[in-house]
C-alpha cells in the first residue's frame, strides 16, 4: 500500500505534515509505505530535526509549489514539478495508490477530475464531509463545495456515492438516505428538491427514507445526507464554527462539541474519481494530517473506489 502526501500543502507546511506522519507512524506502525512528495531543502532538515526515520518512508524531490491564490488549471500546467502535479502523475501512473494534500483545493479537483479523471457513469465527483450525531454515531453530507449548482440525476448519484462511503468507511450497515429540504412531506422545496425526490424514491441501489430538514442534521433520522453544493458548503461551514464557538465559551472539551474540531477527520475525500483522492484544510495540523493518512490507508484497503465502479457499472 503506496500513499502520496504533498508536504508543501497547507499553512505550516511543511513541518505538520512532518509531525503528522511521525504521529501516524508511532500510532500505527509502519505497513503503509508513505511518499513525501515536496521540496528536499525545505523537508528534510525537519526530518533530521524530527528523527523521522522508516524503510517505509520515500522522499520525491519536488522544487515547485503552487500557491493557494494561483488558478488552478493554469497553475498544474506551468508547474510540472510542483509537489501537486509530480503527486497526480504518481498516482494516475500507479506509484501510488492515494494521494493526500492540504494545499490548493482547485488544484486538487482540477487534478482529480483530469489526471485520474472520474469513474465511469459518474457525472460529477463529489465531495463529502462527517457530521457528527448527538448518539455517537456520525453521517455523511454531501455535496459540500464542488458543484454549487445541480440537476436532479445528479444528487441521486450522489445519494449512491454517499450511501457506498458510509457502508464501506464509516460501518454503516444499510446506510439511509435523506433528501435535504424545508419539509418533511413530499412534494415540498423547490423545483431541484421536488424532481430529485421520486429518483430517490425509484432508486433500488439506496435506502431512502424522504426529505430531512435542518434540525435533522445531528440526529440519527438520515445517515446520508444530500443536496447541491451551495447548501451543502453553507451546512459545513455553519458546523465547522461550532467547534469556535465551543472553544471561546470554554466548552472545546465537551465530548460532542469536540468532534466538530476538523482535525478529527483529518480532509475531504473526493468521492466518484477512480481513485483515493484526499483534500485537507489549509489549517491543516499534524493531527489531522496523520488522520488524512489512515483515512487514505482506509480507502484503499477497502477498495471503495472499485467498489463505487462496480455500482454504476451495474446500474
Amino acid at each position: 500500500m503506496n500513499i502520496g502526501i504533498d508536504m508543501m500543502g497547507g499553512d505550516f507546511a511543511p513541518l505538520e505534515a512532518v509531525k503528522g506522519i511521525l504521529l501516524y507512524l508511532n500510532n500505527s506502525g509502519n505497513s503503509v509505505n508513505i511518499f513525501c512528495i515536496g521540496d528536499e531543502n525545505l523537508v528534510q532538515p525537519l526530518v533530521k530535526e524530527y528523527q523521522l526515520s522508516s524503510p517505509n518512508l520515500h522522499f520525491v524531490h519536488a522544487p515547485e509549489t503552487i500557491g493557494y491564490h494561483e488558478h488552478p488549471t493554469k497553475a498544474l500546467k506551468e508547474k510540472q514539478k510542483s509537489s501537486i502535479a509530480i503527486g497526480f502523475h504518481l498516482l494516475a501512473s500507479g506509484k501510488i495508490d492515494a494521494f493526500i494534500s492540504a494545499g490548493n483545493t482547485g488544484a486538487m479537483l482540477v487534478g482529480a477530475m483530469f489526471s485520474i479523471k472520474a469513474i465511469e457513469g459518474v457525472s460529477r465527483p463529489t465531495i463529502a464531509t462527517i457530521m457528527p450525531k448527538l448518539n455517537g454515531r456520525t453521517g455523511v453530507l454531501l455535496d459540500v463545495g464542488l458543484n454549487a449548482d445541480c440537476k436532479p440525476e445528479v444528487l441521486n448519484q450522489f445519494a449512491v456515492l454517499g450511501s457506498l462511503y458510509a457502508e464501506h468507511i464509516l460501518g454503516i450497515q444499510q446506510p439511509s438516505v435523506g433528501l435535504i429540504n424545508v419539509g418533511e412531506e413530499e412534494g415540498k422545496g423547490n423545483i431541484l428538491a421536488q424532481a430529485t425526490y421520486p429518483l430517490l424514491k425509484e432508486n433500488n441501489q439506496i435506502r431512502f427514507i424522504g426529505n430531512i430538514e435542518g434540525r435533522d442534521f445531528f440526529n440519527d433520522k438520515a445517515d446520508v445526507m444530500v443536496c447541491d453544493g451551495f447548501t451543502g458548503n453553507i451546512v459545513l461551514k455553519m458546523a465547522e464554527s461550532f467547534y469556535d464557538i465551543a472553544k471561546e465559551r470554554n466548552l472545546a472539551n465537551d465530548t460532542y462539541l469536540n468532534r466538530f474540531h476538523y482535525e478529527n477527520y483529518g480532509g475531504t475525500p473526493v468521492l466518484g474519481v477512480a481513485k483515493p483522492v484526499i483534500i485537507g484544510h489549509g489549517i491543516s495540523n499534524d493531527k489531522a494530517f496523520s488522520n488524512m493518512i489512515a483515512l487514505a490507508e482506509k480507502m484503499i484497503s477497502s477498495d471503495i473506489c472499485n467498489k463505487m465502479a462496480v455500482s454504476f457499472k451495474a446500474s
